[in-house]
């Protein structure tokens, strides 16, 4: 049954901005303050990650457990509405978070059917493990800088990143962030700025353990620029500074049915729906580059 935006199930899986020396996340920690105005209606933030999960079970119907990175946010909200209208009887739970966070969860025995990853190592670290069953590719994404409206710093180009006093990235294990690293590699050997990673690293007050979080620091005015997936550049609330094609990076977002899955038919029906031309539909209308290649 279709449910209005106030009513989409949804949980806000959470992990700790910094990671510890091993590369794991920590668990624990609390949203910031000024984070929680900013959560959809319907998403509520957890209060850690627990080995069963965060979400609540629905009262009636078949359950359908979705973890899936914060970035697919929207787009998954949209995709369970259409395929709950195709799925009479099958509720879809949505349970947002850093791919790495999710993953961690998954190892830990949290209850889950489906996971999609904006980061091919997390889905390739579960599947090597006997976690993940029949990975696919589903969508990519690309990074953007934004600035809070009227670029108060004067951010009018990438290069202008090195200049910014408040630069804002993900942590090195959580996707967005690792690509942000990425792309400061690459801009440093292709666009003829030596020093560049460097210089703009000395100017990362803050490292956030998903991309919404990384966003949300410049729509408070916490930062003056920071690097995010295009997808979440919402106009209105942020402004674009575009990365130069030659050293932006293809986020490839992969999808899989988790072992074990209680529901294993209908775990399948959400993959070949979010791969399906109506799946597909959905998520470009949200900014994903849809992967036709990958159903042919």
């Amino acid at each position: 049954m279709r449910k209005g935006p106030a009513a989409r199930r949804g949980v806000l899986a959470r992990g700790t901005p910094a990671a510890n020396p091993s590369g794991a996340p920590r668990a624990g920690g609390a949203v910031r303050p000024g984070l929680m105005g900013l959560l959809r209606p319907g998403i509520v933030a957890c209060a850690a990650v627990m080995p069963t999960g965060c979400a609540p079970d629905p009262p009636t119907g078949e359950s359908l457990r979705i973890f899936a990175a914060s970035s697919l946010t929207e787009a998954f909200q949209e995709m369970a509405d259409a395929f709950e209208d195709a799925s009479p009887g099958t509720d879809a739970v949505l349970v947002f978070a850093g791919s790495q966070v999710l993953r961690l969860q998954i190892e830990q025995g949290a209850r889950a059917d489906i996971f999609a990853s904006a980061d091919p190592r997390h889905m390739e670290s579960l599947a090597q493990e006997g976690l993940v069953t029949g990975p696919r590719l589903l969508a990519e994404n690309e990074l953007v800088v934004i600035v809070p409206p009227g670029n108060p710093a004067g951010i009018e180009a990438f290069a202008d990143l090195a200049g910014a006093d408040r630069v804002v990235i993900g942590t090195p294990n959580v996707p967005v962030g690792a690509y942000a690293r990425e792309v400061l590699r690459r801009a440093e050997a292709v666009g003829a700025l030596p020093g560049f990673e460097e210089a703009v690293m000395r100017r990362v007050v803050s490292e956030e353990s998903n991309v919404r979080q990384v966003r949300a620091k410049v729509e408070l005015g916490e930062a003056d620029a920071a690097l995010v997936y295009r997808t979440d550049a919402v106009p209105g609330r942020v402004t674009t500074v575009q990365v130069p094609p030659r050293a932006n990076v293809r986020a490839r977002y992969l999808i899989g049915v988790v072992a074990g899955t209680r529901n294993p038919a209908a775990a399948e029906r959400w993959v070949a729906f979010a791969s399906s031309p109506e799946g597909r539909r959905i998520l470009s209308r949200h900014g994903f580059h849809t992967v036709v290649r990958a159903a042919q």
